[in-house]
């Protein structure tokens, strides 16, 4: 499940596939919260939606949309309030929960960083064989997270791994260490 947090329009994106072989389209949506609406309340409601969603689809992973801060911090609050919304839904629920920042996704899916929301959307319908980029946008940014997710969760649980193999044999290392170091007579 891939999820492209947002306060106004929160993109759900949920696919269904193995690394390797080619993905499909289960749910493309979005979840929408009135402005007009109390902060609190909207996050409430965003948080209801997606606890639905994942009781629904029961994904394996969620993956969700690092939050960054462009040159107006406030206009990325709501953004950064329903991420924390969405990270702490996924892993209530027990998931493995991954965040991909923007540029990490649009190389995943078209190979190219700076790529805009077009391109993103054209690759997404192609990767999936759609009949056309899923709409609206926010779906589409959604879904093209669950893909980048897909293609590159297993390189990341093998860094994972490869990083606590490293820690514990730097771990004993240091207690040969110091256990050769007490041994010294003084």
């Amino acid at each position: 499940m891939g999820i492209d947090p947002g306060l106004t329009r929160c993109g759900i994106g949920v696919i269904e596939g193995q690394p390797g072989r080619k993905p499909a389209l289960l749910l493309a949506d979005v979840i929408r919260t009135p402005a007009a609406m109390e902060t609190g309340q909207r996050l409430a409601a965003v948080e209801r939606s997606l606890v639905r969603y994942v009781a629904e689809y029961r994904p394996d992973a969620l993956a969700v949309e690092r939050v960054f801060a462009r040159r107006d911090v406030s206009s990325i609050i709501g953004t950064a309030q329903a991420s924390g919304v969405v990270l702490l839904v996924g892993t209530r629920a027990g998931l493995a929960v991954a965040q991909h920042t923007p540029t990490e996704v649009k190389a995943a899916i078209t190979g190219n960083g700076r790529a805009d929301k077009a391109q993103v959307g054209q690759m997404v319908m192609r990767i999936l064989a759609l009949d056309a980029p899923p709409k609206p946008a926010d779906a589409a940014d959604a879904v093209a997270l669950a893909v980048c997710h897909l293609w590159r969760a297993p390189a990341i649980a093998r860094i994972a791994q490869a990083q606590q193999r490293r820690d514990l044999a730097e771990g004993r290392a240091r207690a040969r260490a110091l256990a050769a170091e007490r041994r010294k007579p003084a």
